[in-house]
């Protein structure tokens, strides 16, 4: 396993054991040229099966599961969008609005936590959020399990995979398990890495991925198969707002946190947009003029994050090798829903 996973993976040791991509009910999860199944954690309550991925994908383009019938987890990471809503925040009942960006499900199997501010340690205790999140689903767990019960379609389904009725637990269980098989990999970056095929990259790709890993400091935080390490960073995006969003803070009460949020994976990075958790930042090319002049100053601001003084044609080339990560974005169409009494 690579280093910068090893250790947050290390942390949760105690719950999760790693399991070979063939796990549970001889349930292969298949995944795309430079993504690492081998550092994937499932946990050990909850092994992977085929009935179980059939139930958590019907859960999850399921807008029943909301106060009024009208949201599902599809509405706002949505296959066809990058698994994301391509907006800014989300819109959820009844319109409410929500303050931060939906982060992709894309390859999220791999997150040690969830959300934005880190505040969910699994996929499992993540997918329960947002039914009661009253600016998302804003339902109640009691009410939407015992919806769940009184559907002849999904009250024999769990039955068959858990071996009783449907519980928030389980709920959540069998959306995690769909969750984690979707990944994207396979782009013109990892068959330039992998496969070490010259053409895959254009010249201007090729000269910026120089500067991700050298002179444009990418690599501070922009690790892994994922380009990721997973972790928290304060980059500035909001703090000037008179009550701005302190995220990682919000989860640990460290002074240190403040500001900060994880850094998010680079993959299918076109398809993602808009960015920053508060969906601020609209285009990849102001993505690159945001960290070109070291972030946005306040006084939590990462020591990482300082000035680049990138030209025009080194931007030109950054953005060039940014959109060579676009790979094999899996495009899961919303299944036959079982119906209510």
């Amino acid at each position: 396993p690579m280093s910068w996973l090893a250790i947050p993976l290390a942390l949760l040791a105690c719950t999760l054991t790693a399991q070979p991509a063939s796990a549970g009910d001889g349930y292969t999860i298949h995944f795309p040229k430079g993504v690492d199944g081998s550092v994937l954690q499932i946990p050990e309550d909850n092994p992977m099966s085929a009935a179980k991925v059939a139930l958590g994908r019907q859960l999850y383009f399921d807008p029943r599961l909301s106060k009024d019938g009208t949201v599902s987890c599809a509405t706002c990471h949505d296959p066809r969008k990058g698994w994301t809503d391509q907006q800014p925040v989300s819109t959820g009942v009844g319109g409410a609005r929500g303050t931060r960006n939906a982060p992709t499900v894309l390859n999220s199997a791999f997150n040690y936590m969830q959300f934005w501010d880190g505040r969910a340690p699994s996929l499992e205790a993540q997918a329960l959020g947002p039914i009661e999140n009253p600016v998302e689903m804003a339902n109640r767990l009691p009410k939407v399990v015992a919806w769940l019960n009184s559907v002849p379609g999904y009250r024999s389904q769990f039955q068959a995979v858990f071996g009783g009725p449907a519980t928030a637990d389980r709920l959540a269980k069998a959306i995690a398990a769909f969750e984690r098989t979707i990944y994207t990999g396979n782009s013109p970056y990892d068959r330039y890495t992998q496969d070490k095929d010259e053409s895959a990259l254009s010249p201007a790709a090729k000269r910026g991925l120089k500067l991700f890993e050298g002179k444009a400091r990418c690599t501070q935080c922009h690790v892994g198969f994922d380009l990721s390490d997973r972790v928290f960073h304060n980059i500035g995006v909001g703090m000037d707002r008179k009550d701005p969003d302190l995220g990682r803070y919000n989860v640990t009460h460290q002074e240190k946190d403040k500001g900060a949020f994880k850094t998010p994976i680079l993959r299918d990075l076109t398809k993602t947009a808009p960015y920053m958790h508060d969906g601020s930042v609209a285009t990849l090319e102001e993505v690159i003029d945001l960290y070109d002049r070291g972030g946005e100053p306040n006084p939590w601001l990462d020591p990482k994050i300082k000035p680049l003084h990138l030209t025009a044609q080194e931007k030109a080339d950054l953005l060039a090798f940014l959109k060579s990560l676009d790979g094999d974005t899996p495009i899961v169409t919303p299944p036959p829903l079982p119906p209510a009494p």
